[in-house]
């Protein structure tokens, strides 16, 4: 049985974008409904729950959704989509500035997290500043900087190396089982946050590799300092009593 609390030290932190540190549902509805009526696709409702958290490549490629093999044009519908979603205003999540200012607070820290976007490194440069989060000092790494996208571990692993800190050494914040999948995968311990899923998603997930280290209804529930050369984390696995997803 898991304790209410639970102390964790790692040497980093790897933080997915997309409902984990920002909400861009608004937009990324938005976005979906207007590509599903022009690709034919009939609700769309289904394929935004479908392809949350993998690469906007992948799923416009894949070809039981747009099936956009033409690279010319998926890159300009790439492109077309995130300024979609940007358009719908995405906001920070409640506790991601706190919790990346704790991060940024001391100087060691500063430089042990960055995020992991399945976005491009256009949308990333637009909306991280556009949400009023802190810009990672060592950068962030996007789909544009990976040959192949969440679930796979790729992403993660890039991340890992980007700060030059073990991946198992790591903590991956993720809020869809993609990412989860993928921060697993990479060897890293995993940190689900409910906001798109449900907490029964990933408590009952019949498959491990999709199986979280720890879940927290949002980033409220955490708290950072540094300890002895690496970071502590206090986390706050409780259910909260309202707590529910955005998708």
């Amino acid at each position: 049985m898991a304790l209410p609390e639970e102390i964790v030290t790692v040497d980093a932190i790897l933080f997915d974008l997309d409902g984990t540190l920002i909400d861009s549902t608004p937009g990324v509805i938005s976005a979906w409904k207007t590509f599903a009526e022009e690709y034919k696709l009939g609700s769309h409702h289904p394929i935004v729950q479908k392809t949350h958290g993998r690469r906007l490549a992948d799923t416009l490629k894949d070809e039981t959704i747009c099936n956009i093999q033409d690279t010319e044009l998926l890159d300009s519908e790439i492109l077309r989509f995130e300024d979609l979603v940007i358009q719908g205003s995405p906001v920070a999540l409640e506790g991601a500035i706190e919790f990346l200012t704790q991060l940024d607070s001391h100087h060691d820290m500063r430089t042990r997290w960055t995020i992991v976007t399945s976005a491009s490194r256009y949308y990333a440069t637009q909306c991280i500043p556009k949400c009023e989060i802190p810009v990672p000092t060592s950068g962030f790494v996007t789909a544009d900087d990976v040959h192949e996208g969440k679930p796979k571990p790729t992403p993660y692993l890039e991340g890992a190396k980007k700060l030059g800190v073990d991946v198992t050494k790591c903590l991956v914040v993720e809020d869809a089982p993609s990412g989860v999948q993928a921060g697993n995968s990479a060897g890293a311990k995993t940190l689900a946050v409910c906001t798109s899923h449900k907490r029964e998603d990933f408590e009952n997930c019949t498959e491990e590799i999709k199986r979280p280290t720890y879940i927290i209804d949002d980033l409220t529930g955490v708290r950072v300092k540094w300890e002895n050369g690496k970071i502590q984390l206090t986390i706050d696995t409780r259910r909260r009593p309202d707590g529910s997803a955005i998708l």
